[in-house]
Order: C-alpha cells, then sequence, then structure tokens
C-alpha cells in the first residue's frame, strides 16, 4: 500500500553556545507541500509555450510490495523457460559460427597469396594462431557475464564506464552512446559477414559455370532463402549449420588427402618452381610480404567473433569447448590447404584470381572433385550467411530490452519462436549494404577486414575494464594481464597494416560505421531529438495559431511525456546515500526516462535499512526532474523473484540495475538478466 513520505527526520543537537537554536529539521523535506516551481526548484522550461511545470516529473512515494502466487508461478516459468533455452551443445554452438570460420578459406587463401606470394603459408600460419591470444580473455569474459549479444553487452557494463570517467562532461559523452559505438560495429560486422558470404558463393559458382542471371542476383537470393531458413528458429537452424559443417569438413578431408597424394606422387618440383619464381629479392621485402599476409591472413579467422553473441543459448559450460572446435581446425586447414596449393599449382594461377581449391582440386584428383568442391563452396558460404543473421537476432534482442530499438524486435513466430521483425529488418540492413556498395564485393570485403579487427579489440578491452570495474565479479578463469596487454597491442598494428596495404579500406569502414552509428545514436536519443525539433517549432509562435501545426506540436509533447514516464529499477541491498547517488546519476546520465523505482528485497532476517527511506526522499527532492518511488518487496533477492517483480511492475530485468555481486553470491548472474552498473 503506498503512502506519503513520512515527515519524522533526524536533528542536530542544540547548539551549546547558541541557546536560541532550537531543533529543528537537519533538511527541510515537504515534497506534498511544495510547488516544484517555487524557489528554482525546477529549471526553467526552455520552451516559450510551456511552463516549468512541464520539467517536473512529479513526487514519488513509499510503497511495501507482497508478490502474489501468480508473480512467483510466472516468475519461476519465466526463469525455467530462460535455462530450457540454453539449448546448443558443443557441436550445435560449434557450427553457427564454423561455418564462417572455416568457410573463409574459400576467400582467404586467394587474398593472402596476393600480397605474400610463397611467403603466404607462414604468414597465416602465424595468423591463425593469433586466438590462442583471444580465446582465455573470451572464455573469462564469457565466465563472468554469460549472456547473449557480446561484446555489446559487455561493453554496456565495463567499457563505457571508465570511458565516461576520463571524458567526463568535457566531451558530453554518455557510457550508452559508446556502447552504441559497439553495437554498431557489431551490426556491420553480421550484415558485412552474410554479404560477403553470400557474395562470395555466388561468385565462386559463376567462376565454375554459367549462371543463368547476374551475380549479385544470385547473391540476393541466397540472402532471402536463408532468412527464411532462419526463420525455423534457433535450434532448427543449428542442425541445419551442423550439417553443413560437416559436409565441409569431410569435404576439406577429401581435398587434403588427394592433395597429400598428388604431391606425394608428383614431388617438389612445382613446390620449388614457384618458390624460385615468388622469392623477394631483399629481406625487407621478405619481411613486408610477410608481415601483409600477416595482416590479411588474420581475415581467415572471421566468424570466431559471432561465437560470444549467442553465449546465452548455450548449455553451462560448452563456450571454451566451442571456441577450441572453432580454433585448431582453423590452423590446420587454412595451413594445410595453402601449402598444398604452392606444391601442386602453379604460382601464376594463383595470382591470375582462380578459385584455387577447385584448380587443387582438379589437378589433385580430376574433375569430379572439383565439382564437389565448387558446391561444398557455395554450401558452407551460404552457412556463414546463416551466422551473421543469428547473431544479428541476438543482439536486436538485446537492444530491444535496453530500449534502443523497438519492443517489436522481440515478436516471435508461435512455431518456431524466431524473431521474424530481427530477421526482416537484418535482411533489408544486408541488401541496403549490398547495393550501397554498387553489388560490390571487393568493397564490402575492405570494409569487412576493418570492422573486424575493431570488433575483436573490444574483447581484451571489455576483459581490462572488468578486472578495473567489476573485479568483484565471479568467473571461472582469470587471464594473465601480460596476454591482455599483447592482444590490446596487436589488433591497431594489423588494423594500420591493413591500411597500408590498401588505403581506401579506412574510407569505406568511416562511412558505413557513420551511417549506423547515426540510425542508432538517433534512436537513442529519441527524447532528445523531439526536444529539439519541439524547440525550433516554438520559435515561430505563428505556428501555434493553426490548427494542424497546433496538434502537432502538442502530439510531440505527449509523445515525450510518454517516453519519459517509461520506468527504470535500481536494486539496492544499502542505504547508503552515496551508493544511490552514483546509480540514480548512472540513471539520469544514460537512461531517456523520468522514473525511477528504488527497489529492495527484505525478508525476516536482514529487515529494511534503517535510512533508506530517508534518503531515498532526499534523492526524490534533489531530482525534481526525476520521480524516485521507493518499494520495498517481501523476500529474498533471488533470480525468480526478481523476474516476478519485473512481471509485477511491468519493467524489462534488462532495465533492472543492480550492484556487482561477489565472488560468494550464491546464484548466477546471467538468471537475473539485470545490468551491472556499479561497483
Amino acid at each position: 500500500m503506498a503512502s506519503q513520505w513520512p515527515l519524522t527526520l533526524p536533528y542536530y543537537p542544540p547548539d551549546e553556545m547558541s541557546p536560541d537554536n532550537a531543533p529543528e529539521p537537519w533538511i527541510a523535506i515537504e515534497p506534498v507541500a511544495r510547488n516544484p516551481g517555487d524557489d528554482g526548484l525546477v529549471t526553467s522550461s526552455r520552451f516559450l509555450n510551456l511552463s516549468s511545470d512541464f520539467e517536473f516529473a512529479g513526487w514519488g512515494s513509499f510503497a511495501r510490495l507482497k508478490l502474489t502466487t501468480e508473480d512467483h508461478t510466472i516468475g519461476e516459468e519465466r526463469l525455467q523457460n530462460l535455462r530450457r533455452a540454453r539449448l546448443l551443445g558443443q557441436f550445435t554452438g560449434t557450427a553457427l559460427p564454423g561455418n564462417a570460420v572455416l568457410g573463409s578459406v574459400f576467400y582467404a587463401l586467394p587474398a593472402v597469396v596476393a600480397v605474400s606470394g610463397v611467403y603466404s603459408p607462414i604468414s597465416l600460419f602465424v595468423a591463425t594462431l593469433t586466438p590462442f591470444l583471444w580465446r582465455p580473455i573470451m572464455e573469462e569474459l564469457a565466465s563472468a557475464l554469460p549472456i547473449s549479444g557480446a561484446p555489446y553487452s559487455y561493453m554496456y557494463g565495463f567499457i563505457c564506464r571508465i570511458m565516461h570517467t576520463l571524458m567526463r562532461r568535457r566531451l558530453n559523452a554518455s557510457r550508452k552512446s559508446l556502447a552504441l559505438l559497439g553495437a554498431a560495429l557489431l551490426l556491420l560486422d553480421f550484415a558485412s559477414t552474410s554479404v560477403v558470404s553470400a557474395a562470395t558463393a555466388t561468385s565462386y559458382l559463376g567462376g565454375e559455370v554459367v549462371l543463368p542471371f547476374p551475380e549479385f542476383v544470385g547473391a540476393a537470393l541466397v540472402l532471402l532463402v536463408f532468412a527464411l531458413v532462419s526463420l525455423t528458429g534457433l535450434k532448427e537452424s543449428a542442425r541445419i549449420a551442423f550439417v553443413v559443417l560437416s559436409f565441409h569438413i569431410a569435404t576439406m578431408v577429401a581435398l587434403g588427402l588427394a592433395g597429400s597424394v598428388h604431391w606425394a606422387q608428383s614431388g617438389n618440383a612445382q613446390l620449388r618452381r614457384n618458390w624460385t619464381e615468388g622469392q623477394a629479392p631483399t629481406g625487407a621485402a621478405i619481411a613486408r610480404q610477410l608481415f601483409n599476409g600477416f595482416c590479411l591472413g588474420m581475415l581467415g579467422l572471421t566468424g570466431i567473433e559471432c561465437s560470444p553473441s549467442y553465449i546465452g543459448r548455450m548449455k553451462p559450460g560448452r563456450f571454451p569447448s566451442v571456441l577450441r572446435n572453432l580454433h585448431l581446425p582453423a590452423i590446420i586447414l587454412n595451413t594445410l590447404m595453402l601449402t598444398l596449393v604452392l606444391a601442386t599449382v602453379p604460382l601464376e594461377t594463383v595470382l591470375a584470381g582462380a578459385n584455387v581449391l577447385s584448380v587443387l582440386a582438379e589437378t589433385a584428383a580430376g574433375s569430379w572433385l572439383r565439382t564437389w568442391i565448387v558446391v561444398d563452396a557455395a554450401v558452407v558460404l551460404c552457412g556463414g550467411v546463416l551466422t551473421g543473421i543469428l547473431s544479428a537476432c541476438e543482439l536486436f534482442a538485446q537492444l530491444a530490452h535496453d530500449r534502443i530499438v523497438p519492443q517489436a524486435f522481440l515478436k516471435l513466430l508461435p512455431l518456431s519462436g524466431a524473431p521474424y521483425i530481427s530477421v526482416f529488418t537484418f535482411t533489408v540492413i544486408n541488401a541496403v549494404l549490398y547495393a550501397s556498395a554498387g553489388a560490390n564485393l571487393a568493397i564490402v570485403s575492405k570494409m569487412f577486414s576493418l570492422v573486424w579487427l575493431t570488433v575483436m579489440s573490444l574483447f581484451p578491452l571489455a576483459l581490462l575494464l572488468l578486472r578495473f570495474n567489476r573485479g568483484r565479479l565471479p568467473r571461472e578463469r582469470n587471464t594473465p594481464l601480460w596476454i591482455i596487454a599483447l592482444t590490446l597491442a596487436l589488433t591497431p598494428v594489423v588494423f594500420a597494416g591493413n591500411i597500408v596495404i590498401d588505403p581506401s579500406t579506412g574510407g569505406y569502414f568511416a562511412v558505413y560505421l557513420i551511417g549506423v552509428l547515426a540510425v542508432f545514436t538517433a534512436t537513442q536519443n529519441k527524447v532528445g531529438l523531439l526536444r529539439a525539433v519541439y524547440w525550433a517549432y516554438d520559435q515561430y509562435p505563428a505556428l501555434h495559431r493553426f490548427g494542424a501545426s497546433r496538434a502537432w506540436g502538442a502530439a510531440m509533447v505527449r509523445m515525450m511525456a510518454r517516453l519519459k514516464r517509461q520506468p527504470v529499477c535500481i536494486l539496492v541491498k544499502t542505504d547508503e546515500i552515496n551508493h544511490l547517488l552514483h546509480m540514480l546519476l548512472y540513471v539520469r546520465e544514460n537512461e531517456e526516462t523520468s522514473c525511477v523505482k528504488i527497489v529492495h528485497f527484505s525478508d525476516a532476517e536482514t529487515g529494511i535499512p534503517s535510512e533508506l527511506e530517508a534518503n531515498a526522499k532526499i534523492l526524490d527532492e534533489a531530482f525534481p526532474e526525476i520521480t524516485i518511488d521507493l518499494i520495498v518487496v517481501q523476500g529474498a533477492f533471488a533470480p525468480a523473484h526478481v523476474v516476478a517483480l519485473a512481471h509485477r511492475l511491468q519493467i524489462p530485468p534488462a532495465l533492472m540495475f543492480m550492484s556487482c555481486p561477489g565472488p560468494c553470491f550464491a546464484h548466477p548472474i546471467a538468471e537475473f538478466g539485470t545490468r551491472i552498473i556499479s561497483l
């Protein structure tokens, strides 16, 4: 039952030096009786035709809440659904990103040979060793925060906090704005994965047979078909991806055996000829070719960054095995295939841009194996399209929970449970990306290279900031600091190397990133944009005299009010006012809301902190632009109770904020679904 704030507050003791100093409240807080416009309590409105009351959110209240049986039932049901959603095992979890990682052999090998020549096996081998640096980092992050949408979800909690602290307000940068940068990079990465895979599959097929349509039409058809496949749901899509990956592995084993047998029979004559023709004249030229090959060779690992996107869908403890299953075959496959190519195929044929693996297949075993390789290339690269789509769907779901994109992105098909709005939107994004590049695979690939490297740099940065800002968060492993530093230093070196190889990649990267980031920024700052538009409208008094324009202005005011009344929840354990203040400041700086509910779970043992009610009242007076309600919930702080409360208050768990739990915390943090915003 809600009640107004009580007026009993602590008193200062009488001053012995001033006997006239009678006991008075040490701070006057009477929000019910006070007019918010008096004494400058609320900042004056910047709008000519709106009073200062528009900026006042209203006074808060205090309520004791007991969750009903229905709330508990729904909370437990949703928690069980969350646990049942973790349906991906070691191999199905490997299959989704595996098609992108292992399928990249079809477009990575020609690119590496083009810049590294006969030294390309060395460059590619060294490049495929680099995930030994990233794997422990990604595993530690996943054990600390096993929720889908990574690394965006990591950035939301770790990266943006320290960046905001460093920049303060001088650059007007917020934590959420920097998290949106990560979301924009991820969306570009997933879209590039799909578009490059679809276009490469069509190009590979077009290099072998005469297609009845242009290659860009074939790429569009591939994107459309696999968008429809993704509507079967994650479980069925993972099974399809597993079948595709199994077929690809079987094909590569057959090609490896055939190539090895042919090499053994024909000897090293072709390898020596290629080595002689392709040797660089100086040591500096050799080093340059090795470095360039290393920079492009890392693109043979594209797809590995997608694996954390659906950590929340994997069974507990499977993620390290998934990374191992992706990494070790990539080392063997890329290095072996490139060595076999140089041992059996003339260097000029490889440099001419031929489908090198199909040429290797025909040289080693004849046209039947070449046909098999072409079919495999088309199939596994199409599987890479599925990787991008499913990863993007998980990202959209997380963005919808954070109210960055509309809640419609959470709508599911009744039978398969597929997020059809997300699939449709991502398909449109793919079409726009491909069309804006003039259906030019080279342009998308150049942009993809830098996007992928930037995304990979987010993982060591996130872990470094996890250690600094959320060091108490329970996790299963502890990566040495030197590995984090080395990985963080390696990424800009490779990034710069790719730009040196082709400076146009930097331009494509910047243009696409700015475009996507602008859209995300607009969706995140809806109230700010509406205020700017209304301010411009308000500067022309004549517009207030016409019925149509006046109705438009009133609609903007109603929309601003509606958006700001969307509540968020702060889950607190303590009554320390500095702690409450820091959490409230986070909300004010990062959420477009004027309605905050401070929630404390109280059981018979702990009770209610003595100063919680008084401190909440102080904050309610200090922030008149925010309505601060205090709710004391009867019960223990547990995942089922938090989910039940989310149902009762109609607030998504993603908009419930809490402090960082310690290593002895009794519950898995992922089951809460809340955001960690303080130490």
